[in-house]
Formats: C-alpha cells, sequence, structure tokens
C-alpha cells in the first residue's frame, strides 16, 4: 500500500508541499499520524512541518526563537506582529483589561438574543454565514464594543481582508491555485484605509464624549480614558490601532471557528443529535464541550507559522530528531498536535467531557488569542442557539466560493410561534 510519504517522496520536490497542503486539509487525521509516527518534523523547501504536540508546544512557547515575522508586512506595528517587546507587552495588557471577563454573562446574554432575534427574523430560511456566524459577531461589535454609527457590510468587509491578507496570503500560499496574492493585499490596504478613517472620525467624536465627562462605558471609552490620563504609555494614536484589532478579530476567527463546529457536528447524525439533545435540555456548561471538541477535530486554523531565528532541534531526544535552520518558516501543525496520543487520550474518540486546556484552538504562548474569554463563550452560544430551532436542515454545507473560509452557508429550520 503506497502511503502519503511514499507519494511526497516519489513527487519532484518542487511539487512536494502543494501535494502536502492538499493532504493537510483534504485528508489530515491519517496524513497527521503517518507524519507523526515516521516522520514528525516533515522538511520541505518552502516550510518545515512540525506535527507532535511536543513540538507545537515549543515553537509557540519560545517567541525569540520561533517569531512572528511574516506578521509584519501585514500588520505593520501592531503588537500581535512583535515579539516579547515592550509595546506587546504593555499593550496587550491593556487591552485584557479593558475586555473585562466579568463581562462574559452579559455578553453571552447578548450573543444568545442577537442569533435568536437574527433567525425569528429569518422567517425560516436564512444565510447563516452573513446572518448568524458573521452578522451576530457584528452586533457585538457595534453594541458592545462601541462601534457606534458604523455599517455592518463595511465592518465584515475590513474584518475578512485583514484576516485574508495576514492568515491566508503568506509566500507559502503561493502553491494555492486562483489565489490573488496581490489583488488580496490590495483589498488588505484599502480595506485598512476605510477602517482607519472610520475609527478616525469614532475616536473624535468619542474623546468628545469623554472629556465632558461621559461615562460611557465600552472598550473605546476605556482605551480613551487610560489614554488621556498620562498614567502609561498609550495615546490616541494607540486607542485607533488597537480598536481596530478589536474588529478584526472579532468578526471573520468568530464565523469560521462556528462554521467549522457546525461542520462537524452536522457531519454525524448521532453526533448532531445528542448535541442537539444537551442544547435543548443540557446546561449552557454542559454544550459548550461538545462545540470544543468539534473544534479539534476541525480547527480554523490547522497550523500556526512562524520563522526561525537560530538554528533549533525539534523532535529532540527521538530517533527523528532534525536541526531546524534559522531562516526558515516553521508550521506548527496544531490539528495534529491535538491527536497527539502523547497529550490526549483516545485521541479518536469524540469526547465533549475532555479538558480543553492544552487545546490550540485559541493559540499558545505569547500570541494566544487576546479575545478568547469572549469566543469561548460567543462560539458555543451562536452553536447552541442554531441547534436549538427544530426541523433544522443544513443543505449542502458552507459554499466557500473560492475563498479560505465559507463564505455563504443556506439553511433551514421551524420558525418559532
Amino acid at each position: 500500500m503506497t502511503t502519503y510519504l511514499d507519494r511526497l517522496d516519489a513527487a519532484a520536490p518542487v511539487d512536494r508541499w502543494k501535494m502536502a497542503r492538499g493532504f493537510l486539509f483534504g485528508e489530515p487525521l491519517p496524513f497527521f499520524a503517518e507524519l507523526r509516527r515516521k516522520r514528525p518534523v516533515y522538511q520541505l523547501d518552502e516550510v518545515t512541518l512540525a506535527t507532535r504536540f511536543a513540538d507545537c508546544t515549543l515553537i509557540l512557547r519560545r517567541p525569540l526563537t520561533f517569531g512572528v515575522d511574516l506578521y509584519k508586512p501585514k500588520q505593520g506595528s501592531y503588537f500581535m506582529a512583535q515579539d516579547d517587546t515592550a509595546a506587546h507587552w504593555r499593550e496587550k495588557s491593556i487591552m485584557k483589561a479593558i475586555l473585562d471577563v466579568e463581562d462574559l454573562p452579559k455578553i453571552r446574554d447578548f450573543i444568545r438574543d442577537a442569533t435568536d432575534e437574527a433567525l425569528d427574523t429569518g422567517g425560516g430560511a436564512i444565510d447563516l454565514v452573513r446572518q448568524i456566524t458573521r452578522g451576530v459577531p457584528v452586533r457585538l461589535v457595534q453594541e458592545w464594543f462601541g462601534f457606534t454609527r458604523s455599517d455592518p457590510e463595511k465592518l465584515i468587509d475590513w474584518s475578512y481582508w485583514n484576516q485574508q491578507d495576514a492568515f491566508w496570503n503568506q509566500p507559502f500560499d503561493s502553491v494555492v491555485e486562483g489565489l490573488d496574492q496581490a489583488g488580496t493585499i490590495k483589498n488588505r490596504e484599502r480595506a485598512g484605509v476605510m477602517m482607519a478613517i472610520y475609527l478616525g472620525r469614532l475616536v473624535l467624536r468619542r474623546s468628545a464624549a469623554v472629556k465632558l465627562g461621559s461615562r460611557r462605558d465600552d472598550p473605546v471609552s476605556r482605551l480613551l480614558r487610560l489614554a488621556f490620563s498620562d498614567g502609561v504609555d498609550f495615546n490616541v494614536r494607540d486607542v485607533i490601532f488597537n480598536t481596530g484589532g478589536l474588529l478584526i478579530g472579532a468578526v471573520e476567527t468568530t464565523s469560521h471557528g462556528v462554521c467549522n463546529a457546525l461542520r462537524h457536528l452536522t457531519s454525524d447524525p448521532a453526533l448532531l443529535a445528542e448535541a442537539r439533545e444537551v442544547a435543548l435540555s443540557g446546561r449552557r456548561e454542559d454544550f459548550d464541550g461538545y462545540v470544543f471538541e468539534a473544534l479539534r477535530f476541525k480547527p480554523a486554523f490547522p497550523y500556526f507559522f512562524r520563522t526561525c531565528h537560530r538554528d533549533t532541534e525539534l523532535a529532540g531526544g527521538t530517533a527523528e530528531a532534525r536541526i531546524v535552520p534559522k531562516g526558515t518558516t516553521v508550521l506548527a501543525v496544531t490539528h495534529s498536535a491535538m491527536f497527539d496520543p502523547a497529550a490526549f487520550p483516545n485521541p479518536e474518540k469524540f469526547d465533549p467531557a475532555r479538558d480543553f486546556s492544552d487545546t490550540f484552538t485559541f493559540g499558545q504562548g505569547m500570541h494566544t488569542c487576546l479575545g478568547r474569554h469572549i469566543a469561548g463563550v460567543m462560539v458555543p452560544e451562536i452553536v447552541r442557539e442554531v441547534l436549538r430551532r427544530g426541523d433544522l436542515d443544513f443543505g449542502k454545507g458552507p459554499d466557500f466560493k473560492g475563498s479560505s473560509v465559507p463564505q455563504e452557508w443556506r439553511v433551514s429550520y421551524a420558525i418559532r410561534h
């Protein structure tokens, strides 16, 4: 029987990454199992794949050795494009502080109500992506984060193109058929300009209100009060930059995560029936495990990319140990890592009662998702409310329309009376 590695070894070196990428997205679990067993550090001309849990953890937790250099052309001086700098720690700490974890129960109720409202007004048939998986996070951005006087279509556009360019338009993505890399960059630049104009006007309005004594309590207002206090090195420009980061991170990744969780849950009728039963009759916390386990099977991001800053050994202490040279683009294939039996007992079993602390759904290390606590209630609550509807028909599944993420998903359901 010809294995994945047999086919890759037989291919011309110039074709191997494209072929491996096809396996990574098209037949992930058996491909990863073979790599973990035979070649856990798989070195190609374009990238090196690390597939074991220990190596993925090492890569994501050593920012001085494995840096986010490839983010910098896309995100400039934004703190998430920096490794272990003063600005990174200061701005991340500020953003964590203004996104109060104490607000999570209220945020979850907001998400529940917004999802129900969208379904109620959908008349029994809806585009799940526009109205729910993007539409609900956009409402959170507008009504909870303080993006007043904004057009939801523009907010979606700005988040989409920034995410597309940062995460799906890297040099190693050139093997993707139909990808217009230059066009994606232009769209991200256009979106960035339009977003900056909107945010500048928003901050100007909110600044005047804050100085006049407004006690409006949203992230934008909180950031401005901090900037005006002169108590920390954080100015109005930083407010604009980091407010934009809230939008970019909130919409598109949530949409992709919700869609992927639903794609996995709907792939097995028995699993879907079980999840719906818990959604209808169980506690919210009982249902969350179904979503996080579904995202272990079908994560929004199957890998995180880093640039190696010094020659480094991976798979150390094993017969498969390899030196990764300085300058190498390394993919920590965290989808594979979440099925490594060294870290996840019975990894092939769908187990909603798992401890998800070691999963990579929100990343790990210095660049762990800033909004992980908000996403940790938003994603499962959207899925839960969708599954609570009767006579659900998910049709043919999501339509990607040539994109790396779902663009449309027509579903139908029973109308509540």
